[in-house]
């Protein structure tokens, strides 16, 4: 934790290195001594202290300064750190002065010129005022904080990134939380530049793109070498095995992201039957403990940012992405995974962003508090999501077309949910219309067998239905399912495509695409598990075939 600052401004060199030099002999192990002679120089570094949530414990300032008097600049000082403590140098004919400014600033103590010896005229005042600040010292959040409105799709995108890439900040609601109008006064921020993303280092950026965010704070190096040994477009479970198995066993391994690590397992509040972790962990531990793993084994990873075409030349492979230089590789892993698909129902879309979300159930989570929220899907991460849910909101309720869960969720979790009075599972149910002002307030529900249809208060829905797989963007000679999931191996025979593509005297290897030398794993392949552990067991499995063609190449 950074320590906390004692400034001492005094346009008088001589005398700042004095103050300075006694601060920091008594005080420099507990606090960071600072000092300038320009009082306006102080006035605009406090602004940076403040966004990037540093504490300013203590001022000592000079009466007679040729840029404002002390008073002056003590008067705006504390507008910006209200709770700092107020010393004020002065000579014998400032007194005056400085008996006014306890009344005006709230003075804590003038202090006459010279204080010789500070063990007698300085350090006892100086102990006192810092023991008093010390008794009420909170220490703030360090890191970045987030200032915009609950039901703004732009805060959602903002906060999803930063919760999915496992960036901790503090969200501000603009309309609940104090601090959040100070943070916008303080910069001088108007409300239609919501949202504004204040970094740990003091600046701030407002309305930022995921683009601006990620270079900002450095999750998005750049590429290092000229040809890869294998890259990895997708950072799912299956993904992120691959880079492991990848960056482990020698290869120049790239692994690729468009959003975040993880996919969607790791949007995951609990996963509880993923092998040797008999307490559960959830989506987001084992995508840090996968990123982690596999940086330190030696795979380069990028993200944000998308791959919108594979071209093929003499045997190497050219990965075009939507906004970066190419990148050349020997091999290509696809993870990219699925995308849950659309609900096409009245008014969804007007509120996506605001009240509905696409997974992401932690993100929002703790804006449900004592409401009533829903979730659409039958499957597993529904399941997980309105376990999570369940510890914030008044009621979860669970919206399935069939008449029971069992069909498509795992036994443990149907006993776990059976378990938690605060969910109800509503089958053959459907919902038909979403309505509300600035977010989602009702939702109109519909019961296919009783034909009726009644409209619920509703703080939150969350949609987990269908597995749509993400692959519209290959416009290779890739062949995929009638659903547009990617075929491989043997399976690729079916197809009469097949033999004006494969040119190779030798069978597709099993997870092979119908490019040579392009994979695919996990649960973008037609035929996967749609599982974790099966994802990630067909990522280390691809990384075996990899070798065997760059053997034969």
């Amino acid at each position: 934790m950074e320590k906390p600052i004692i400034f001492s401004i005094d346009d008088d060199l001589q005398v700042l290195r004095a103050i300075t030099r006694d601060l920091k002999s008594m005080y420099g192990k507990d606090y960071r001594i600072i000092n300038t002679t320009s009082a306006n120089e102080a006035l605009e570094s406090l602004i940076d202290l403040k966004n990037s949530s540093d504490v300013v414990a203590m001022f000592v300032c000079d009466q007679r300064m040729p840029e404002m008097e002390g008073v002056a600049f003590l008067e705006k000082a504390i507008k910006i750190f209200p709770k700092a403590k107020r010393v004020l140098l002065t000579a014998y004919s400032d007194t005056e002065a400085a008996i006014k400014a306890i009344n005006d600033v709230q003075l804590d103590y003038y202090l006459m010129k010279p204080w010789d010896p500070p063990s007698e005229r300085l350090y006892p005042v100086i102990d006192d005022l810092l023991d008093d600040w010390q008794s009420d010292y909170i220490p703030d959040f360090k890191g970045i904080k987030v200032v915009g409105y609950q039901f703004s799709p732009q805060s959602h995108t903002v906060k999803d990134y930063l919760a999915s890439n496992l960036i901790p900040y503090k969200w501000l609601d603009i309309e609940k939380n104090p601090d959040a109008k100070a943070v916008l006064e303080l910069n001088n921020v108007g409300l239609d530049e919501l949202p504004v993303v204040v970094f740990d280092d003091g600046s701030y950026s407002c309305k930022p793109t995921i683009r601006s965010i990620s270079d900002k704070i450095g999750t998005n190096p750049q590429i290092t070498n000229d040809i890869y040994d294998v890259v990895i477009i997708g950072a799912g479970p299956a993904g992120l095995a691959a880079a492991v198995y990848g960056a482990s066993e020698g290869l120049k391994t790239l692994l690729i992201e468009r959003k975040a690590p993880g996919g969607q397992a790791g949007t995951s509040s609990r996963i509880e039957n993923y092998l040797g972790f008999p307490a559960g962990l959830s989506g987001a531990d084992l995508t840090r403990r996968a990123i982690t793993q596999a940086m330190r084994l030696g795979a380069e990873f990028l993200s944000p940012q998308a791959v919108n075409d594979i071209k093929q030349k003499d045997g190497y492979k050219t990965i075009i992405l939507d906004d970066g230089p190419e990148i050349v590789s020997r091999t290509v892993v696809i993870t990219t995974g699925v995308d849950y698909r659309k609900l096409d129902v009245k008014g969804v879309e007007n509120y996506t962003g605001a009240g509905i979300y696409y997974g992401a159930a932690t993100t929002e989570a703790s804006a449900c508090k004592g409401k009533e929220v829903y979730v659409i899907g039958g499957g597993n991460s529904a399941g997980q999501a309105a376990v999570y849910l369940s510890k914030f909101a008044e009621n979860v309720y669970i919206i399935i077309r069939r008449d029971s869960l069992s069909y498509t969720m795992s036994a443990y979790l149907i006993q776990q949910i059976a378990n938690i009075p605060n969910i109800h599972v509503l089958a053959d149910t459907e919902i038909t219309e979403a309505t509300g002002h600035n977010c989602l307030e009702k939702l109109t529900i519909y019961n296919v067998k009783t034909k009726e249809s009644v409209t619920k208060q509703a703080a939150a829905l969350y949609i987990f239905i269908g597995a749509k797989p993400y692959t519209d963007w290959l416009k290779l000679d890739i062949l995929k399912d009638e659903k547009g999931f990617i075929e491989t191996g043997r399976e690729l025979r079916r197809y009469d495509e097949f033999s004006k593509i494969w040119k190779q005297k030798r069978d597709p290897f099993l997870l092979e695409t119908s490019c040579n030398g392009i994979f695919a794993a996990g649960d973008v392949r037609a035929g996967a598990m749609n599982r974790v552990a099966s994802a990630v067991g067909e990522g280390s499995m691809a990384i075996s075939f990899v070798h065997k063609y760059l053997a034969e190449v």
